[in-house]
């Protein structure tokens, strides 16, 4: 543990934390100083986690979909650190298809993870944050497509939008109390779940075609922007939105039709 470092002896929960964007945020964590309970529905992942890190990160298998696992997450945060100051939800996903595709399924399914699940941990963790009365920062990862369309994306979008509004309506009440909400949108990720982009022929050019920056983000990238609104020099903001895209959200989405109709290139 960094005893000089910005979270020096600061409890974090970080959801989805296992991989990806949330396994960025742990590590930037731990080596800024922080005590981090990290939360992931992969036991495999998180088991993994433990053995990089060892006794320097805790962790917990959780389902951000069920009130009953946020609870308990929570709580295994105070049990195992003495309290809670900080929590970066990131659990997400993502299920394609066009509003006439789209089954009922995938709608909840992406609902349920990425909104539902984000209200269940802002509500558990503000609760904690409350009880103690030391004030703290919660941080939600949203998606550049929480302002932008994509084609196959009206589930993920919707989502996303609404976790903005999320943590801006949580940002209103929680700010009595001493508690920040904030929200960071990544533009293109390099992670697990953008794989498919490198896959497929001539994707990633139609995305850096609308990117300035010409290139993907970094998990590392996130992290960053998701520590800076957690620490006391985001002190006086609160319901931000901090896109972090590469300026990505200046051009608009490139249409993805031509990669998901029939006979696309595999």
């Amino acid at each position: 543990m960094n005893a000089h470092g910005r979270f020096h002896d600061r409890v974090a929960v970080v959801t989805g934390g296992a991989s990806g964007i949330g396994l960025a945020i742990v590590r930037r964590l731990l080596e800024e100083g922080a005590r981090v309970l990290a939360t992931d529905i992969n036991a495999d992942t998180l088991d993994a986690l433990r053995r990089d890190e060892g006794d320097a990160v805790a962790t917990y298998l959780a389902d951000v979909r069920n009130e009953v696992d946020v609870a308990a997450m929570v709580q295994a945060a105070g049990d195992t650190f003495g309290r809670l100051d900080l929590g970066f939800n990131a659990a997400g996903l993502g299920a394609p298809g066009e509003i006439t595709e789209l089954t009922e399924e995938n709608w909840d399914l992406v609902l349920d993870v990425c909104l539902k699940g984000a209200f269940l941990s802002v509500k558990h963790e503000a609760r904690a944050m409350k009880a103690h009365g030391r004030g703290g920062a919660i941080v939600n990862i949203a998606s550049l497509n929480c302002h932008v369309p994509m084609f196959g994306g009206t589930a993920y979008a919707c989502a996303k939008a609404g976790v903005e509004m999320l943590s801006r309506n949580a940002a209103l009440e929680l700010a009595a109390h001493g508690i920040r909400v904030n929200t960071v949108s990544p533009g293109l990720t390099d992670t697990p779940l953008t794989a498919a982009v490198r896959s497929m022929p001539g994707l990633e050019e139609a995305f850096f075609a609308r990117i300035p920056m010409k290139r993907w983000g970094r998990p590392e990238d996130m992290a960053a922007a998701a520590l800076f609104l957690a620490s006391n020099d985001a002190a006086y903001i609160s319901g931000a939105n901090l896109v972090v895209d590469g300026a990505w959200e200046t051009t608009g989405y490139p249409d993805l039709r031509p990669f998901s109709e029939p006979g696309a290139p595999a």
